[in-house]
């Protein structure tokens, strides 16, 4: 079994804080491998599912962040979990926007859900850290990170990131971090499509390869002899694209 921590604040206040994106992704990943529903249990919200045939608890504490390891810890205990079989997901500082790193152990770096679950549960447990970039100034982090995504961010690389880390789940629970953190960031951020190359022009005097038959005749290309090209058809948006977000417009409209 494992434990999934959601971090964030509970209530509507907080609904659309960067703070709040471990919240977020809970909810995605509960929504997007159908779990059962959120319950009222041990200070927080708990749902239960199954993913590549293992069972997985999902946590939202709503001790608020400063206590977020007294919810924790009730839940290790009840199902004697080790603590090596936990993982949060958590807003990260220190990364960009969009971007994600996995890692087991280590410090707080500051967080304040992270060193309470520490001190109430241990270090070893994998932290996935979801990028929400710094302001620039120590002086501006708080008002940061208590503030809401924008338009911009929400409809853009958030929508993304929440998507890709409900997707590549799997592979978490498989234990492959490293392939999760690469299929997510190119969900993320998609390479671009290679330019076609040019050929290049004839020399004077040239014929071009295409334009000369075995006889040596230039052919003739009429207009009749071009390929038909049918349209493509529009992409469809994807359910799920569109089921997350009406999740995150539910969540911004909370504050309204």
């Amino acid at each position: 079994m494992l434990l999934v921590i959601g971090l964030g604040n509970p209530g509507s206040g907080y609904a659309a804080n960067r703070h709040n994106i471990g919240f977020m992704a809970a909810d995605e990943l509960v929504r997007r491998h159908s779990f059962g529903p959120w319950r009222k249990k041990f200070q927080g919200q708990i749902a239960e599912g199954e993913v590549n045939g293992q069972k997985i608890l999902v946590l939202k504490p709503e001790t608020f962040m400063n206590l977020s390891g007294q919810s924790v810890g009730e839940v290790l205990r009840f199902y004697k979990i080790p603590i090596e079989d936990v993982i949060v997901l958590h807003d990260e500082l220190d990364l960009p926007p969009g971007k994600l790193r996995v890692k087991r152990g280590g410090g707080h770096g500051g967080h304040n859900g992270l060193r309470s679950i520490d001190a109430h549960c241990g270090k070893e447990y994998r932290r996935v850290r979801l990028g929400i970039g710094h302001p620039g100034e120590k002086e501006r982090v708080h008002g940061h990170v208590l503030g809401d995504f924008s338009k911009a961010e929400q409809n853009g690389w958030l929508m993304a990131l929440l998507d890709g880390v409900a997707l590549e789940f799997p592979r978490l629970v498989k234990g492959d971090d490293g392939g999760f953190m690469s299929k997510v960031s190119h969900i993320v951020s998609p390479p671009k499509p290679k330019a076609e190359k040019k050929p290049k022009p004839a020399a004077a005097g040239e014929k071009s390869a295409d334009a000369v038959k075995g006889d040596g005749k230039i052919e003739d290309k009429g207009a009749s002899d071009a390929p038909e090209v049918e349209g493509k058809p529009d992409t469809p948006v994807s359910n799920a694209a569109t089921a997350m977000a009406q999740a995150l417009a539910r969540a911004f409209n909370k504050k309204k």
